[in-house]
């Protein structure tokens, strides 16, 4: 079967050659773009195309306003400042998910707390979160406590992995009761939707990345999307050093970071946005194939959620046992064809075992199975 799959993924991409997991795609007008800014000299964080992205990304997921950031996890790491997390404080989040999503709320001065995914989503479960708050913590005037260990949950960070929803709307619901802000780790889902709605604008901030990897990239590249005209003023003004509006003194009036998205990055991310629903179109036709060639095989292949339009980012199949897994990456990476398990879940990193978790079970058998498959656009 093994041997079955990789055959049937090389015939789909046309080629003999090694096939990466997820390649950009570059056939708009990036090079006239970038072209453009190179030749205007504003290649840094000034300059038309980061507005014009700004702009752009606002209007495609349906949010008011969106600040541009040098890469996801800096967007994700202001948007939790935002939020009103503090050094000290707990942050709920889900352990199936890249490292970067703990390490933002680290750099807060903040610990997750992990908690349980729902197996149909991939997504933190509103259900174990439901469990966890009712069990768990009480309401004080300046917010939910943990009963164990005396901190202040100040935020909940779900993420839509591979680019499928989490029940989201749910997750907001459960955090209101306990008066609990939600931040989306949208990383991976441009373009995915729960219920007609874009992903990361359902919570008080979302954050969006466009990393190498992703489907529209600028080389790094992030974003936090918010409906909040204060916050997201603010969160434009503390990326950009804090500086404060002046022809030529440097004043700064808080502490601020260097995060904002230079021009020259907004530029490329520009062309790649003009194509993303064409590119969509084309992961979702792939995610097709994949689905035809796994329903003839007794291997599950991920499908996106019920009331969920997925980008299909990264296919994904669930495989019997974690040797199946094992075995199927083992033949499949040295016959050329890149796959990839799941991450290793992030409470057993040396730097998070000490973080409070549920039982992670739905996680620890999702780490277990889950292989990404190679996922580039086919033209």
């Amino acid at each position: 079967m093994y041997k079955d799959t990789v055959d049937y993924i090389r015939n789909i991409f046309h080629t003999k050659e090694t096939i990466s997991l997820h390649a950009p795609l570059f056939i708009g007008n990036e090079k006239k773009y970038v072209n453009d800014c190179i030749d205007s000299t504003f290649v840094s964080s000034a300059g038309k195309y980061v507005n014009e992205f700004e702009k752009n990304i606002a209007t495609y997921t349906g949010s008011k306003y969106a600040i541009a950031t040098v890469n996801g996890t800096a967007a994700l790491h202001i948007a939790l400042l935002l939020a009103g997390v503090k050094k000290e404080d707990e942050v709920i989040t889900q352990a199936l998910s890249f490292v970067a999503t703990s390490n933002a709320i680290n750099y807060t001065g903040a610990n997750p707390v992990f908690l349980d995914v729902d197996k149909s989503t991939l997504g933190l479960s509103p259900d174990k979160l439901n469990f966890f708050l009712e069990r768990n913590t009480e309401i004080k005037k300046d917010g939910c406590y943990n009963i164990k260990s005396g901190k202040r949950i100040s935020a909940c960070v779900p993420m839509h992995t591979f680019g499928f929803p989490c029940r989201i709307q749910e997750i907001i619901d459960v955090c209101a009761k306990y008066n609990i802000p939600v931040v989306e780790d949208a990383a991976e889902s441009i373009g995915s939707s729960y219920k007609g709605k874009h992903t990361g604008t359902f919570g008080l901030l979302g954050t969006l990345s466009f990393n190498g990897n992703k489907i529209i990239t600028c080389g790094g590249g992030g974003a936090i999307i918010t409906d909040n005209e204060a916050l997201a003023k603010l969160a434009k003004h503390i990326t950009t050093t804090a500086k404060q509006p002046h022809a030529w003194e440097y004043i700064h009036d808080m502490i601020g970071y260097n995060y904002r998205m230079p021009n020259i990055n907004a530029a490329l991310a520009c062309a790649q946005l003009e194509q993303l629903n064409f590119f969509i179109e084309k992961k979702r036709e792939l995610a097709k194939k994949y689905k035809l060639f796994f329903e003839k095989t007794n291997i599950k292949f991920i499908t996106e959620p019920e009331n969920c339009k997925a980008n299909y980012w990264l296919n994904c199949i669930c495989l019997e046992s974690r040797k199946e897994r094992d075995d199927f990456l083992k033949y499949s990476n040295e016959n050329g064809v890149m796959t990839r398990p799941v991450w290793k879940l992030t409470n057993k990193l040396t730097m998070y075992q000490s973080c409070q978790t549920d039982s992670l079970e739905n996680s620890q058998w999702i780490e277990d199975r889950i292989v990404n498959l190679p996922s580039s656009m086919i033209l």
